[in-house]
């Protein structure tokens, strides 16, 4: 059986040598990202001949029987792998895996993963999810799932892992910076139900809008929210532990403030890759402060957004540094199998690539609480108001208001209105305090300009 396998891959050997002698003239590659040039038909011809030696070397004397169609799968994962973090090859089940329509519900845990430094890492959980409930923070490294380890594991493996039926539990080995030991995280799936976008004021002046990954409602939010604040002379629009999402999404965002240029360009080795989003001059707002926060678990369409109002002079980026996810991968058929190959990488308007570099923000505010010491003797009005009405609140169940389901009850037994973020809540935030400093100035300077 062995044998007979050679004679198939030494056929398709013959066959390639002669495409790479006929075309290799024509291999020149426009790929200006790196320093490597490309190989002549020579140097492949020399490559395939020695993949065959290595392969029928390891036939005639590894201790086990191989069968030469497993051993080039394995060979072809090793190399997908040691391409880039989003490459893959997929054999026959695992492309049927990804094709196949099932009619059950799976369960997941609501996190972004990818691989950083050859490590698997959480990009961000999504708020409200399983893993967010959980603990699981942007940066921790996924050092098992279960009892299986992830060392040499891709993406898609490891998301296969932890996808499973709802209210079903697993695992999660976690290393934590700063943290002297691994922890271990249990998680219960569940069916995960994203609302992308909160919207909230400040002092009344200022609009925050925190997007939580970019689905198909995120431009429309965006819209209504400044639409329903149109007295708002300000936007923080938070970005943090955002994962991504939609890249139209991303492009329509940045195209509200933005009246013309070249928002993000798509370039790879092939021609056909190659596009570019373009911002329109209608209905555009240049008018608006904004100043952005990202951090760590902010990527892919979070850093096109904030990249792109930076690169733009359209927004101040505050925070830490973004992930930096800004590839492409296209999923390409053969027969039966597949690759999921990456194919181009993302570009700002300043030619910039995000691609494992991510967005540096103009301030960099680590992640805190700032100290603040309220007037031990004078009750501010809007505060005894605030007081008064919270105590109504609990005598009155019944008591109706315009925004009924936006008011909460936190762990001090205070009634809080979701929809506002108050000085207390500012104060335990320092990105979020900076972000409304800035904003502040902005606006002081804009008025200055009038």
């Amino acid at each position: 059986m062995i044998k007979k396998s050679k004679k198939i891959i030494l056929a398709g050997l013959t066959s390639t040598i002669a495409v790479a002698y006929i075309f290799g003239s024509f291999a020149q590659a426009k790929d200006t990202t790196t320093k490597y040039r490309p190989s002549t038909a020579k140097e492949k011809l020399e490559a395939y001949l020695k993949f065959t030696e290595i392969l029928n070397v390891i036939e005639s004397n590894y201790v086990d029987d191989i069968n030469t169609s497993d051993l080039i799968d394995k060979a072809l994962k090793g190399l997908m792998v040691n391409l880039d973090a989003h490459s893959t090859f997929m054999d026959a089940k695992d492309y049927k895996d990804l094709t196949v329509q099932t009619k059950g519900e799976f369960g997941g845990l609501g996190i972004s993963i990818g691989m950083k430094e050859g490590a698997l890492t959480v990009i961000a959980p999504i708020d409200g999810t399983p893993a967010f409930k959980a603990g699981i923070k942007a940066g921790d490294i996924i050092l098992k799932i279960n009892e299986i380890a992830t060392i040499g594991m891709n993406i898609d493996e490891s998301v296969k892992l932890m996808r499973g039926k709802p209210k079903t539990s697993l695992v999660l080995t976690i290393i934590r910076k700063k943290e002297p030991k691994p922890l271990e995280i249990k998680i219960v799936r569940d069916i995960i139900k994203i609302q992308s976008v909160y919207v909230k004021t400040i002092e009344k002046k200022l609009l925050y809008v925190h997007i939580t990954s970019f689905d198909q409602k995120v431009v429309d939010g965006i819209k209504n929210a400044m639409k329903d604040n149109n007295a708002t002379e300000g936007l923080i629009l938070d970005l943090r532990n955002n994962p991504g999402g939609l890249l139209g999404q991303a492009v329509g965002v940045v195209d509200l403030f933005v009246e013309e240029g070249t928002i993000v360009s798509q370039k790879g080795k092939n021609e056909k890759e190659n596009e570019a989003h373009y911002a329109k001059k209608e209905n555009t707002d240049t008018d608006t402060p904004i100043v952005v926060l990202v951090n760590g678990g902010s990527a892919s369409a979070s850093e096109i957004v904030s990249g792109a109002l930076q690169d733009f002079n359209r927004s101040i980026v505050v925070g830490e540094k973004t992930f930096g996810k800004g590839s492409v991968q296209v999923v390409l058929p053969i027969d039966n199998e597949a690759l999921k190959l990456t194919v181009a990488r993302y570009y700002l308007p300043s030619g910039r690539t995000i691609q494992a570099v991510g967005v540096t923000p103009d301030i960099i505010v680590h992640i805190g609480k700032i100290d603040y010491i309220d007037d031990p003797v004078l009750l501010k009005e809007r505060d005894l108001k605030k007081h008064l009405e919270g105590e109504l609140a609990k005598i009155d169940v019944n008591k109706t208001k315009s925004n009924e389901g936006n008011l909460t009850m936190d762990s001090n037994g205070t009634i809080v209105d979701d929809t506002i973020i108050t000085e207390e809540q500012i104060y335990k935030d320092a990105q979020l305090k900076s972000a409304v400093d800035i904003l502040k100035a902005l606006i002081i300077t804009n008025k200055g300009k009038k």
